[in-house]
């Protein structure tokens, strides 16, 4: 699957009554799909304005990392391409549970799948032949060690806005839900989808139909995702799918200005920060503070020029949410002992793999990357 808009071709998602009942938003950002949607925003240059200080900071992490970076373009690149297909056994629906949990899971992938789905990806968009290879559970290992390194230099420092983007997106549809049912749910996702009971059209990359027959939908809004949402390519699979959060670029985090601190000092604004750390409406807001919406509006501008809190417009609503700062002001946290980097302890086993002549390519982080 790949994240290219091509609105001629359109996935159909058709609903059936159980399905509604089964309907799932993700609780945590899923890291491998954010792997995946952030190696196809190193390919190309759409959307890059929207993630440039992300981009700035992981082309950095990866020239300075010489043998990550190598290995991200000869290893991860090929095998997880902004292209129609990539191999469904390395988006688990484990990693849900963690990245711990998702590369387990890509470990223990019976090695028949993995060929078939290998050999899909020779036939639809070529592959290198060291490919082949990750049949074997050893070369899979060797190949979660890469993920695992890629995950930590260019994902986990901005784990922190991921979630707060994540925590803003699960409290809008929240609203949504509550609002106008599982039907206004579906239908305010994003301008790439179209709610046409039972059928959920989607802009995609092919012409293709998905029957969840009972088996329901896993929403999971992803940070790296831009525009096109994507899906697995196995029907047979728990359905899937991914889509980008709303308005999903956030600004880059900023030590508060001493004029913000000092505005944000009073009891209004400090019940204000307190009552949002669930998620609300400037209304619902107004309501708990006993003031006018415009009184609120002026005490949410001045939380969120302070990097506090994050608001977001869906249609006449403002949804106000705490970001990780605010977090903090409000519940102070002794820091967790640092773990090790395994980043920059990286050393790439995957010699055959590392030094078999392929058809050059591009670096991920070139700005000639192809759309």
């Amino acid at each position: 699957m790949n994240s290219r808009r091509e609105t001629s071709l359109v996935l159909r998602i058709h609903f059936t009554p159980e399905d509604f009942a089964h309907v799932r938003l993700a609780r945590t950002p899923d890291p491998l799909w954010e792997i995946v949607c952030s190696l196809h925003r190193l390919q190309t240059t759409q959307g890059r304005w929207a993630y440039a200080d992300w981009y700035c900071s992981a082309r950095e992490a990866l020239v300075g990392n010489r043998r990550l970076g190598d290995a991200v373009r000869r290893l991860l690149v090929p095998v997880l391409p902004r292209a129609r297909y990539f191999p469904d056994f390395l988006t688990p629906h484990e990693s849900a549970d963690g990245l711990d949990r998702g590369l387990t899971a890509i470990r223990d992938t019976p090695s028949a799948r993995v060929a078939r789905e290998v050999h899909r990806l020779e036939e639809v968009n070529g592959a290198p032949s060291w490919a082949r290879r990750l049949v074997e559970r050893r070369t899979r290992e060797e190949f979660v060690k890469v993920l695992r390194a890629y995950h930590d230099a260019v994902i986990a420092p901005h784990h922190d806005r991921i979630c707060a983007g994540l925590t803003g997106e699960r409290s809008l549809r929240a609203h949504q839900a509550l609002d106008t049912g599982i039907d206004g749910l579906l239908a305010g996702l994003t301008p790439a989808m179209r709610w046409q009971p039972p059928v959920l059209h989607i802009d995609y990359v092919e012409d293709r139909d998905v029957h969840l027959e009972g088996r329901g939908l896993h929403l999971v809004p992803s940070f790296f995702c831009w525009q096109t949402p994507i899906t697995l390519a196995d029907d047979t699979l728990q359905p899937v799918l991914v889509y980008p959060l709303h308005r999903s670029r956030l600004p880059a985090p900023a030590r508060p200005s001493d004029a913000s601190l000092a505005a944000l000092l009073g009891k209004t604004r400090a019940a204000a920060l307190r009552a949002l750390a669930l998620g609300a409406t400037t209304s619902e807001l107004a309501r708990f503070l006993s003031v006018s919406p415009a009184t609120v509006t002026h005490h949410t501008t001045v939380l969120r020029d302070a990097g506090l809190i994050i608001s977001r417009r869906s249609h006449n609503t403002v949804l106000h949410t705490i970001t990780p700062l605010g977090a903090a002001m409000l519940r102070p946290v002794p820091p967790s002992p640092g773990k090790q980097d395994s980043a920059a302890e990286f050393r790439p086993t995957l010699r055959t793999a590392l030094t078999v002549p392929e058809r050059p390519s591009a670096s991920p982080c070139s700005q000639g990357s192809q759309e």
